[in-house]
């Protein structure tokens, strides 16, 4: 099949399993379906939901996200109806499970993946425990995260997802039936080569979202956006503000952390906005704090910040460090260190112009690198690198 009819043809099938509180997986799929519906392409989404679980025993939502035999019926029952190109796989975990890969395979569909975190190699996702960066569990069985009790402090459910791991690892299900994986930068990419999977088959590719330029503004404050949990770093930043004397950041998000922002008398607390609203505060602000304590695999919010001419400071750590060119397009400083962050904010109230300069660069690092024209060119050929070897595979068993 030529380059171009692979194209002109393309119908993709999206996988995804909703998490119970919305966030930037589930705004990535979408925002991935309405691009390529916009460019003419044929789009189903087979789509379940984790409030399935609500009410389920453990024992049976173990059972399910090891092998769900519904997903791999509603997979094949889908497969025959719509006669995908290509399946595309957000995420499974897990009331979806790694079963519609197989169901994939035997129909001879190519798989497509997106890595939105690090849930292949670390039983809790995040390569983090008690606050700071562990990746003990890399490239090996991950029974230190059983041992600890690194998913939800229970090492009962750190064994089933360890067991999930340990099954589909064994049945080679991850090296053997997706096509292509989608690293969302390289330092995401290089860990999961470490972790077992084929490089030849991890991608690269980014979020992206579609905003216009903003007009040139006076533009003040701080701005945090995201989930105010601990993952996020917000002891962190609460530490850091303590010193910051005269100073008010406004933080748009809620979490379990919310109250520790709520009373700090330096932080003007927005709650949850939607998306027009943090789009309006990140074309005001002076510059966006991301003062992240895990490797974050790529911050949605980031790409939104550059998009909107807006300077990040972020932690020195994972994909921040990989994306934010310290001096450039915001400030990098050392993770887990309010002191360093009570100086980064310090510097940048003192240097105005400087941080409206790394704004306006950091819209020139979007306008090159994450807009939606750019994405779709890179998923398309992603889409086409996964058809052409599934057709020669298929050529192979002849």
């Amino acid at each position: 099949m030529g380059g171009a009819g692979v194209v002109s043809s393309l119908r993709i099938l999206f996988a995804h399993s909703r998490y119970q509180q919305r966030g930037g997986e589930d705004e990535v799929v979408d925002a991935e379906i309405r691009l390529l519906r916009e460019r003419g392409h044929e789009v189903r989404l087979y789509q379940r939901d984790n409030h399935e679980v609500a009410g389920n025993s453990a024992i049976r939502a173990a059972l399910q996200s090891i092998w769900s035999a519904s997903s791999w019926r509603e997979m094949r029952d889908e497969i025959d109806d719509f006669r995908p190109s290509v399946i595309h796989v957000h995420n499974t975990f897990p009331v979806i499970s790694p079963s519609i890969y197989w169901a994939a395979a035997r129909e001879r569909i190519p798989v497509v993946q997106t890595l939105h975190n690090f849930r292949l190699l670390c039983v809790q996702a995040m390569f983090l425990r008690n606050g700071a960066v562990c990746d003990s569990c890399l490239g090996r069985f991950p029974w230190p995260g059983v041992a600890r009790g690194c998913y939800r402090d229970s090492r009962a459910m750190s064994a089933v997802m360890a067991g999930m791991l340990g099954v589909h690892r064994t049945l080679n299900t991850y090296t053997g039936k997706v096509t292509r994986y989608i690293a969302l930068n390289r330092f995401c990419r290089e860990k999961f080569i470490a972790g077992g999977l084929p490089a030849e088959r991890v991608c690269i590719k980014p979020n992206f979202v579609d905003v216009e330029k903003p007009p040139e503004v006076i533009r003040h404050g701080a701005l945090f956006v995201g989930r105010m949990s601990a993952e996020k770093g917000i002891d962190v930043l609460v530490e850091a503000l303590r010193g910051m004397h005269g100073f008010v950041l406004s933080a748009i998000g809620t979490g379990p952390e919310e109250d520790r922002l709520k009373v700090h008398p330096r932080v003007r607390f927005l709650g949850r906005q939607d998306q027009s609203g943090v789009l309006d505060a990140m074309r005001s602000a002076a510059y966006l704090v991301l003062p992240s304590i895990w490797y974050e695999n790529f911050p949605r919010t980031l790409v939104e910040a550059f998009a909107c001419g807006l300077p990040v400071i972020a932690s020195r750590l994972g994909a921040m460090a990989e994306t934010v060119e310290h001096g450039k397009t915001g400030l990098l400083f050392d993770p887990n260190s309010p002191v360093a962050l009570t100086n980064a904010l310090r510097w940048a109230e003192g240097h105005a112009e400087e941080m409206r300069e790394m704004g306006r660069q950091a819209r020139q690092v979007y306008e090159q690198r994450y807009t939606p024209q750019r994405n779709y060119s890179e998923l398309i050929d992603i889409y086409k690198q996964a058809i052409v070897e599934q057709g020669a595979c298929e050529l192979e068993t002849i």
